[in-house]
């Protein structure tokens, strides 16, 4: 019985790890859909199965003991045992590395477990780690907590270039990054910061999670090693958590031995099946989230009682321009501030919304709000350039109209 394939693409390869068969390769943004529904689902390898199969097996055996002993040696690129490779796994991986145009993907157990490696694997004792911008708190713990191996960090709120090379020191050998960044939503030049890092030797490493590997490509841009928490747009139904790691096959190469084989931070088939079914719908959910996200966004700046909107894709966003040029779209993630920035309004508003629910993470279809004003933490906010009166939002499926009427009886 025959299977069709799809149509060989010229491009730089994307890697082809495990699987035979032809390589399908893609050279331009609208593939992008055809690698979430088709690509490495290879029907001819399961029987026809049009969606992969979730292996659930902890082992895998071999007719004779060379070559178990062989594979063994290679765990990077054979079967052996869970923690290594599964076939499940390795089929999101090779559409994430294809969508990200990237060598390599693989998968972890959470965002953090794949930032734990990326940092991880990108310092030793005696090395400084130079954040960029706002930055997921966890990951400022984890660089905290690697001070106890002798690895130090320092943070710049400023995306300015010049400012940033002048915060290089002589111990810096990793600049991690969100982009845009956590809750201000600032862009940061990627062309420009990987230039900065290469005439420095040091390694750049980018949190992709807000734009999706349909939005925005910094690998294509010279940044070394992405990540992404696929509990958020890849996953997209608040049902898996996993993390992500895209990068060259050097970089991988020792990455998969140590941090990966040797920390056990595995994603289990099954989460891995969850992630391979929201691949397959995100570039359709994507536009969803823009459409209403962008109603919103116009929506909110216009409110009398809301004194900034953090979106990117608002022209009055001070990253507009760098956004035009860097980014291919924009998802449903931002943040506004009020005027009331007392802890009573920031309360009274959330607690007012209905079509909003109120609730952590995002990048599912149900609409979610958040603050990180807890009553008790403005001197933290200020000192972290935080507006104590910011709000964010997880603009998600839900009816446009009914968004924004849910924020106006909130505001009022």
């Amino acid at each position: 019985m025959a299977y069709r394939v799809l149509k060989h693409y010229h491009c730089a390869s994307v890697g082809n790890i495990l699987y035979g068969g032809p390589e399908v390769c893609y050279d331009s943004f609208s593939r992008d859909e055809d690698i979430c529904i088709h690509y490495a689902d290879e029907p001819h390898r399961f029987g026809g199965a049009l969606f992969p199969p979730v292996y659930n097996n902890t082992l895998f055996v071999y007719p004779d003991f060379e070559g178990l002993a062989r594979a063994e040696a290679d765990q990077q690129h054979n079967y052996v045992y869970r923690r290594g490779k599964n076939p499940t796994v390795a089929a999101a991986e090779k559409k994430l590395a294809a969508l990200e145009q990237g060598d390599q993907c693989t998968c972890f157990a959470s965002g953090m477990a794949a930032i734990s490696a990326a940092l991880m694997n990108s310092t030793t004792t005696g090395d400084h780690v130079l954040c960029v911008g706002h930055i997921y708190p966890t990951t400022l713990k984890l660089l905290s907590y690697l001070q106890k191996f002798g690895v130090e960090y320092s943070i710049i709120y400023s995306t300015n270039l010049e400012e940033i090379e002048k915060a290089i020191t002589a111990k810096t050998t990793a600049i991690f990054a969100e982009t845009p960044s956590y809750l201000n939503l600032r862009l940061l030049n990627l062309k420009g910061i990987s230039k900065i890092a290469g005439q420095h030797g040091i390694r750049t490493i980018v949190d992709n999670t807000w734009a999706t590997p349909l939005y925005q490509k910094p690998l294509t841009m010279g940044i070394d090693i992405v990540v992404h928490s696929a509990s958020k747009y890849l996953g997209g139904h608040s049902d898996l958590m996993g993390g992500v790691v895209i990068t060259s096959k050097s970089i991988m190469e020792k990455l998969f031995a140590e941090e990966y084989l040797l920390h056990g931070g595995i994603m289990p088939p099954s989460e891995a099946s969850k992630l391979i079914a929201g691949i397959k719908t995100l570039p359709a959910r994507m536009r969803v989230h823009q459409e209403n996200a962008m109603k919103v966004a116009q929506f909110l700046q216009s409110h009398p009682s809301v004194s900034a909107v953090h979106y990117p894709g608002l022209p009055s966003h001070p990253d507009y321009e760098l956004g035009k040029a860097q980014l291919r779209g924009y998802s449903g993630l931002m943040s506004f501030e009020l005027k009331n920035a007392a802890y009573e309004g920031i309360k009274q508003v959330i607690s007012k919304l209905e079509v909003f629910q109120i609730g952590v993470s995002w990048g599912s279809a149900e609409s979610l709000v958040w603050s990180p004003n807890y009553g008790n933490n403005v001197k933290k906010l200020q000192k972290e350039h935080i507006s104590p009166g910011l709000i964010r939002l997880a603009v998600g499926h839900e009816n446009g109209a009914n968004l924004i009427a849910d924020l106006n009886q909130a505001l009022a």
